[in-house]
C-alpha cells in the first residue's frame, strides 16, 4: 500500500503543475496547385503568450523549407545514412517556402529571419513586447512549394496526390525560457505548440481530400471544390490528396478512422472487426483519444513498419493475411494515437512514445495471440523444429533485435535524444528495449501499476504541455517501491546486466545459491525453478548481493534459472540457469544447418556448404562449421575445409577469434583472431598462410559520427611450395611484422580516408601511406582522388615479389581475392584492385624496388561513366626515377563492387588504337557475400 502522505503529496504537486493553456489560433486560406505543386496560403496566427517570460519575438516552424537545399540539416541527414536521392534529384522535386511577408498589429510590416545554421524555422521580431497572457495578431502570406514523396514520402506522388505534411507555418512549443528549436531530420518529431486550427482550403475537383481534422461538406465552385477542416487542441495534421480514392472510413462509438492500409485481400468485414479491436484495446489500455478522427496512412506505416518476418515474401505465408493486417494497423495506429495526442518533446522524451507503443503492443499479443511465434507457420515445419528461431514467441523478437546492437557495442541510452540515435537504434533496437523496459517494471512492480500509470500520465496529458519529469513522478507515487534504478540504470545509461549463478548446492528439500554480479550493475532479478520445463516458482531477487547465500525450497524442480523469461534486458542468457540433476549436462551441443538465433540453452555449432573458386583450385566444394549465430559472440570460430577439384586436393581456411567490447571507451573493440588458409597460388603449388593479429577498434562519442579508426597489428607466417611456373617469386618461406592504421569517414557527399602500414620482414622493411578523397558536388559530378607513397626502408631482396606494383600487386600477404593471382596474361590477370600504385594500364616498368608516389583520380561526365587518370613516379634501384602516366574511361557501375577501365592513353602511346584491346581493359567483381552485404547494411550502422 502507498502511504497517505505520499498520495497527499503526489495530489498536491499535480493541482499546481496542471495549468490550463490558452492556446493559439491558426487560419488558413489555402488554395492546392496541382501542376505546379504549390500551396498559396494565407494566414492569421493569434499567438497567445503562455509562458511566464516577456518575448520579444516568436519563433515559427517551417518545416518545409528543409527540402530546399542540398546544404539543410535534412539533406546532410540523408547524405550521413547513404542515401543519394536528394542530392541527386531535381530542382523542381524540392521544397520550400517562399513569397513570405509578415504583418503585424496596425497592419504593420514584421521583420523575420532564418537563422543561418537553421533554415527551418522563422524568427519573427515583435515591434512591442509581448507580455505573459497576452495575445497578439499576425497575418502571413506565403508560398509552400511541395516536395516529392520520394525523399520521405511526404509530398506529392508520381500518381497526382499528396500526402501534405509540414507544410505550414506554425508556432513552435515554448518551455523553459526558450522556443524549441528542432531541425527536420526526416524523423517526425516536430515540436509545435497547441493550436486550434481552422482551414478552407481549395482542391482542383479532380482531387479528393481526406483529413483527420474535423471536416464539413465541401462546397463546389467552377475548378474547384472548398473544404471546410477543424481541430482543437492539435500539434499537427494530415491532409491527403488522391486523383483516385484509396481511403475507406470506419466508425465505431470512440473515434472515426480513414485508412488505406493495404489490406492482402481481406474483405470489409474482417478489417472492421480488427479495426474495432484495435481501437478498442488502446482506448481501455492508454486512454479515450481526445480527437473524432485519425488517419492510419500505408505511407504511415511504410515510414515505420513492423520489422520482422511478416515481411518475408509473400509466397512464404509465415502468417496469415488477417494476423498481418492486424500487426500493420495495430503499429501504425499506436504510433498515430500517440503522436496526435501526446504533449511530449517527441526528440527529447521520444523514449515515452516508443515504450508505450511497444508495451501496448506486446500486451495485445499476449491478450489476443498468446501462442503466436516469431516465424509463425514455419515453427511447425518439421525441418524447423531444432532451430531456436522457430520456437521463439512472437514477443521474444524484440529482445533479439534490440540485443543485435548490443552484443556489438552500437546501444545507446533510451533516453538519448531521438536525433542522436543511429539508424537502426532510432527505428528497431532503442524502440523495442524502450517497451522491453515497461514490461520488465511491470513484472517486477506488478498489480498493473504501470499500466495505471500511464492511464494516469495520459489523463494528465490532456490538461497540460507534459514532460518525462510528469511520467516519472506518476510512476514513483504509484508504488512504495524504490525504482530509481529504472531510470537511472535501464533508460539514461546503456550499462550492461549480467547476472550468473556462482554457486549451487541441494539437498532433497532444499536450494543453496549465491548469484555473481559480472556488470556491478544492480537492478531486480528474477529467480525461476522449473521442471520437466514447467515453472514451478518463481521469486525476484530486488538487489542481489554477491556476499548473499539464498535458501529456498526445492520444490522438486530439476533446474534453476535466472530471467527464463527474459523479462530483463540482460546481455548474456548462455550462464544464467544451473541444472540440479544428478548428472547434469549444463549445455549440450546442438548442430543446426545454415545459422540460428542464439539458444542459451546449447552449444551451438552451424554447417553451411561453401563453394569458392580460384583458377588454380577450380570450383572447391566445402562444409564450413561455425559458431556464429544471428548475436555477436565474445569467442567466434570459423572453420571451413573444402576440396580442390582442378587440383584434386584438400583446401580450406580456419579462423579464431575472442573479441573485448569497452562500453565507456572510444577505444570499443579489441579484436585478439588468429587465421589461416590453405590453397594454390599456382597450378602446381599451394601456399599455407597463418595470420595471428590484434585490432583496436575506435569510434567517435557521437555514434552517428561515420568516422572510423582502426589499428591493426599482426605477424604473417607464409610457406609456399615452389612452383615452376613462377620465376619472380622471391622467397618461398616467409614472416612479415604489420601494423596499419586506418582513419576513414564517409557519406553521400564526401569521403576521406587515411592509411599507414609498416612492414617489416626478414630481407626488406616497408613503409607507405595513402590518402582517399571523394567528393559529389551540387551539380551532382563526383571526383575522385588518391594519393600513393611508399618507401623500402631496406631492402635485401633480388626479385621484385616484395616490391610496390604499379597496376598489380604481387600479394605476398595473401590479403587480396585475386581470382589468378599469379596470372600474367589471360582474363584473369587483368582483374583489378585498388592497392599500391594504383594504374589501370600494364606499362613496361611495373614494379618499384626502391620508392613510389602516385596520384589516381576520376571524375565523372554522365552518370557512372567516368573519365581517369594516374600519374606518378617509381624509383628502383641503379635507376633514375621515372615519370609514369596513364588515362582512360571508367564504368562505376558499383563503386568497389563492380567496375570496368578502358585504357586510352599511357606511356604506352594510344592504347585504344592498339592490337588486342581487349587484352588491356580491366574489370573490378566481388562475388564475396560479406563484402556484398556491406553494401546494404552501412547505412543502418
Amino acid at each position: 500500500m502507498k502511504s497517505p502522505l505520499k498520495k497527499i503529496l503526489f495530489i498536491l504537486v499535480l493541482f499546481v503543475s496542471i495549468k490550463q493553456y490558452g492556446q493559439h489560433n491558426s487560419k488558413m486560406n489555402v488554395e492546392v496547385n496541382a501542376e505546379s505543386k504549390i500551396l498559396n496560403i494565407q494566414q492569421e496566427i493569434i499567438f497567445f503568450n503562455q509562458s511566464d517570460d516577456t518575448l520579444t519575438s516568436i519563433v515559427l516552424n517551417d518545416w518545409n523549407h528543409a527540402y530546399s537545399s542540398k546544404s539543410t540539416t535534412l539533406a546532410k541527414r540523408f547524405s550521413d545514412e547513404f542515401y543519394r536521392g536528394f542530392h541527386l534529384a531535381k530542382d523542381e522535386e524540392r521544397g520550400n517556402t517562399e513569397n513570405l511577408t509578415i504583418i503585424g498589429p496596425e497592419k504593420l510590416l514584421l521583420s523575420w529571419a532564418r537563422p543561418e545554421e537553421n533554415s527551418d524555422f522563422i524568427k519573427v521580431q515583435l515591434r512591442d513586447k509581448l507580455l505573459p497572457n497576452q495575445k497578439i495578431v499576425i497575418t502571413l502570406t506565403y508560398s509552400a512549394k511541395i516536395p516529392s514523396d520520394k525523399f520521405t514520402k511526404y509530398g506529392y506522388s508520381d500518381k497526382g496526390g499528396m500526402n501534405l505534411k509540414y507544410w505550414y507555418l506554425t508556432p513552435a512549443r515554448y518551455e523553459n525560457h526558450a522556443f524549441v528549436q528542432y531541425n527536420n531530420s526526416n524523423l517526425d518529431d516536430i515540436t509545435n505548440a497547441i493550436s486550434h486550427f481552422e482551414i478552407d482550403i481549395k482542391v482542383p475537383k479532380n482531387l479528393q481530400l481526406f483529413t483527420d481534422l474535423n471536416t464539413l461538406e465541401p462546397t463546389q465552385e467552377e475548378m474547384f471544390s472548398v473544404y471546410q477542416l477543424n481541430g482543437t487542441n492539435r500539434t499537427d495534421f494530415n491532409v491527403f490528396l488522391e486523383p483516385k480514392s484509396t481511403f475507406y472510413t470506419f466508425k465505431n462509438s470512440q473515434v472515426e478512422v480513414v485508412t488505406n492500409l493495404k489490406d492482402d485481400n481481406l474483405n470489409t468485414i474482417q478489417k472492421a472487426i480488427v479495426i474495432d479491436h484495435v481501437v478498442t484495446f488502446v482506448n481501455e489500455h492508454i486512454g479515450q483519444y481526445p480527437h473524432q478522427k485519425i488517419t492510419v496512412a500505408q505511407t504511415d506505416y511504410e515510414r515505420n513498419p513492423f520489422y520482422g518476418l511478416n515481411q518475408l515474401p509473400s509466397f512464404l505465408s509465415p502468417f496469415s493475411n488477417e494476423f498481418i493486417y492486424e500487426i500493420k494497423f495495430l503499429k501504425t495506429y499506436l504510433n498515430n494515437y500517440l503522436k496526435n495526442s501526446l504533449r511530449l518533446d517527441p526528440r527529447k522524451d521520444n523514449w515515452i512514445y516508443d515504450g508505450i507503443q511497444v508495451y501496448a503492443m506486446m500486451k495485445y499479443i499476449d491478450q489476443n495471440h498468446p501462442d503466436s511465434k516469431m516465424l509463425g507457420s514455419l515453427s511447425t515445419y518439421l525441418l524447423l523444429k531444432s532451430y531456436n528461431l522457430a520456437n521463439i514467441n512472437f514477443n521474444e523478437q524484440y529482445s533479439y533485435f534490440y540485443m543485435l546492437m548490443v552484443r556489438k557495442n552500437l546501444d545507446q541510452p533510451l533516453g538519448n535524444p531521438k536525433n542522436t540515435l543511429i539508424k537502426f537504434n532510432e527505428q528497431i533496437a532503442s524502440k523495442y528495449r524502450s517497451g522491453l523496459s515497461f514490461r520488465y517494471l511491470d513484472n517486477y512492480l506488478g498489480n498493473d501499476i504501470v499500466n495505471n500509470s500511464i492511464n494516469k500520465f495520459y489523463a494528465l496529458n490532456k490538461t497540460k504541455q507534459v514532460t518525462r519529469t510528469d511520467f516519472e513522478t506518476i510512476l514513483k507515487s504509484n508504488t512504495d517501491t524504490d525504482i530509481n534504478w529504472f531510470f537511472n540504470t535501464i533508460i539514461d545509461s546503456r550499462d550492461i546486466i549480467d547476472y550468473k549463478f556462482a554457486a549451487v548446492s541441494k539437498t532433497k528439500d532444499q536450494i543453496f545459491f549465491s548469484v555473481k554480479n559480472k556488470t556491478n550493475v544492480t537492478v531486480p532479478i528474477p529467480v525461476y525453478g522449473i521442471k520437466k520445463g514447467e515453472v514451478i516458482f518463481k521469486k525476484w531477487i530486488a538487489a542481489p548481493s554477491p556476499d548473499s547465500i539464498y535458501k529456498w525450497d526445492r520444490q522438486n524442480v530439476d533446474k534453476i534459472v535466472l530471467n527464463y523469461k527474459n523479462e530483463v534486458p540482460e546481455y548474456n542468457l548462455r550462464n544464467n540457469w544451473r541444472s540440479l540433476k544428478f548428472f547434469p549436462n549444463n549445455r549440450p551441443i546442438k548442430f543446426n544447418f545454415m545459422k540460428d538465433m542464439e539458444d542459451p540453452y546449447y552449444n551451438q555449432i552451424m554447417y553451411v556448404p561453401t563453394l569458392t573458386y580460384n583458377i588454380y583450385d577450380g570450383l572447391s566444394p566445402g562444409m564450413r562449421l561455425h559458431n556464429k549465430t544471428l548475436l555477436d559472440k565474445p569467442f567466434i570460430f570459423d572453420i571451413n575445409p573444402s576440396y580442390s577439384t582442378a587440383a584434386k586436393t584438400f583446401s580450406g581456411g580456419a579462423s579464431f577469434a575472442a573479441n573485448q567490447n569497452n562500453r565507456d571507451s572510444n577505444l570499443f573493440n579489441i579484436r585478439y583472431a588468429v587465421s589461416g588458409s590453405y590453397f594454390h597460388y599456382a597450378p602446381d603449388a599451394t601456399y599455407l598462410k597463418i595470420n595471428p593479429s590484434i585490432t583496436f577498434k575506435i569510434r567517435e562519442p557521437n555514434f552517428r559520427d561515420n568516422r572510423k579508426q582502426q589499428f591493426a597489428i599482426r605477424q604473417v607466417l607464409v610457406n609456399r611450395e615452389k612452383s615452376e611456373f613462377i620465376t619472380n617469386s622471391g622467397d618461398e618461406n616467409y614472416s612479415v611484422f604489420n601494423a596499419k592504421y586506418f582513419n576513414s569517414r564517409t557519406e553521400v557527399t564526401n569521403h576521406f580516408n587515411f592509411l599507414t602500414d609498416v612492414q617489416l620482414g626478414g630481407n626488406f622493411g616497408k613503409l607507405s601511406g595513402e590518402i582517399g578523397y571523394r567528393r559529389l558536388f551540387n551539380d551532382n559530378r563526383q571526383i575522385n582522388l588518391r594519393l600513393f607513397a611508399g618507401s623500402f626502408l631496406y631492402n635485401k631482396t633480388q626479385s621484385d615479389f616484395f616490391s610496390f606494383a604499379l597496376d598489380r600487386p604481387t600479394d605476398y600477404l595473401f590479403d587480396y581475392n585475386f581470382y589468378g593471382r599469379s596470372e600474367s596474361t589471360g582474363l584473369f590477370s587483368q582483374q583489378y584492385i585498388l592497392a599500391e600504385g594504383g594504374f589501370k594500364s600494364k606499362l613496361d616498368t611495373p614494379f618499384a624496388n626502391q620508392w613510389i608516389a602516385t596520384v589516381n583520380g576520376s571524375f565523372n561526365i554522365w552518370n557512372w561513366i567516368e573519365v581517369y587518370g594516374d600519374a606518378g613516379f617509381i624509383k628502383n634501384r641503379h635507376q633514375s626515377e621515372k615519370f609514369v602516366y596513364d588515362s582512360g574511361i571508367r564504368l562505376n557501375l558499383v563503386t568497389n563492387y563492380f567496375e570496368l577501365f578502358f585504357p586510352v592513353y599511357s606511356n604506352n602511346g594510344w592504347e585504344i588504337a592498339q592490337d588486342n584491346y581487349n587484352e588491356k581493359i580491366r574489370f573490378v567483381v566481388t562475388i564475396d557475400p560479406k563484402t556484398l552485404i556491406n553494401l546494404f547494411t552501412r547505412k543502418w550502422l
